[in-house]
């Protein structure tokens, strides 16, 4: 059994944060992994933007960003994206969107709950393509908000 473990971690190959990949082989992958790395994208977006706006105690920065993140937020915040999309986003969104999920919202129509997992799925391929530029278009980042290490307005 150590044995076994052993040779699996020495198979796991250390990357760097934001390390990207290739945009083709970002493009390949399973539409519910994109989806899946495209939630932990927008959560951290949700709650920064959260965080720079104003001075919230914790309670209610949780509460702010549960209505954001929920299907039923993302699918909001798509609806303003939609438009933008280009063919190959729209593709990856629509992959996202039809894919088998595992797992079922609770507080979401069937319809939000696939609209959001597409919209998760176009955030996670670029992100995972290294086109953060496209990411803080897509979600409509104001002028006041710069990148990381920067001054906030």
């Amino acid at each position: 059994m150590f044995v076994f473990f052993c040779g699996l971690w020495y198979n796991i190959r250390m990357i760097r944060f934001n390390e990207s990949m290739p945009r083709e082989r970002a493009r390949a992958m399973n539409a519910v992994v994109l989806a899946f790395v495209g939630d932990a994208v927008w959560s951290l977006y949700v709650r920064e933007e959260l965080v720079f706006s104003a001075d919230y105690k914790t309670g209610t920065l949780q509460k702010l960003a549960g209505e954001r993140v929920s299907a039923r937020g993302q699918a909001k915040r798509f609806a303003a994206a939609e438009g933008l999309l280009t063919e190959e986003e729209r593709a990856v969104f629509l992959r996202g969107r039809n894919a088998h999920k595992p797992t079922r919202s609770k507080n979401a129509t069937v319809a939000e709950y696939n609209i959001s997992t597409g919209f998760e799925a176009v955030i996670g391929f670029l992100y995972l393509a290294g086109d953060y530029a496209r990411i803080a278009e897509l979600l409509g980042e104001e002028e006041g908000r710069g990148q990381a290490g920067e001054d906030r307005a």
